[in-house]
């Protein structure tokens, strides 16, 4: 029997767990990234698989790198939609989520709106550069033709858990999303040796888009918002920064 981590929550709110297991389930492709097992969900509940501590080295890295291109590629059916058998809600943290339904007119129009403006709506933050690029995501400007990827949706370095036998995703927010997404989050509060899983995963994909690099902090907009939404402070001002690169 392997051995489980039980979360338990109980203010949760309503599917938040079963979200989280719907998401778990989706990321678990055959040759991607290890996630944790489901074990059993409730409304206050998820048990998992316990991952047993690595260390970050080099050669896990570059497996990492690789795998998610994999992950990545198992695709999803359009920009915005859940994982199969989700419940219709998501999470991103403790910030709600939106998915979709039906496909959007392309991806700048979904990111615009229901990443960027959703949540700088709910963190009452405003700005002409935030204003701008939202209009030129809308306008295409940023639009490459990548096909949606299927997304952790929340890998920051403490989702990422370094294993015996390799990196182990815990506590996604998946849906179907543009691939710089994940890449992006991986790079915004620091995670042990990116660089390795960067080229590892440059080196292993055909879909980055030209000039991939100078793109991340576009998609680091998001969880600067998301932040922002739920924290406050500096992630306001972080976020009308970045979307002045970009504007």
């Amino acid at each position: 029997m392997p051995q489980t981590f039980t979360k338990r929550r109980g203010d949760a709110p309503e599917q938040f767990f079963a979200a989280e297991a719907a998401g778990l389930r989706w990321l678990a492709v055959p040759g991607g990234v290890a996630v944790a097992g489901v074990h059993a969900v409730t409304r206050t509940s998820l048990t998992i698989d316990r991952v047993a501590a690595g260390s970050p080295g080099t050669a896990a890295a570059e497996e990492f790198g690789r795998g998610l291109v994999t992950t990545h590629d198992a695709g999803a059916s359009f920009f915005g939609i859940g994982p199969d058998g989700a419940p219709g809600v998501g999470w991103i943290g403790d910030a709600p989520l939106p998915l979709r339904d039906a496909p959007p007119s392309s991806w700048g129009a979904w990111y615009a709106a229901d990443r960027l403006l959703f949540h700088a709506r709910r963190a009452h933050l405003a700005d002409p550069a935030l204003d701008r690029v939202m209009e030129r995501l809308a306008a295409g400007d940023f639009d490459d033709g990548s096909p949606p990827a299927r997304l952790h949706g929340d890998l920051w370095s403490g989702n990422v858990l370094w294993s015996p036998d390799g990196v182990v995703l815990i506590d996604p927010a998946a849906h179907g999303g543009h691939r710089l997404t994940d890449l992006a989050m991986l790079a915004l509060f620091g995670t042990p040796q990116l660089a390795r899983i960067h080229a590892a995963y440059a080196e292993a994909s055909t879909q980055l888009p030209d000039g991939w690099r100078e793109l991340i902090g576009l998609h680091q907009l998001h969880p600067l918002l998301v932040h922002a939404e739920l924290f406050g402070g500096g992630y306001r001002s972080q976020a009308v920064e970045m979307a002045r690169r970009y504007s």
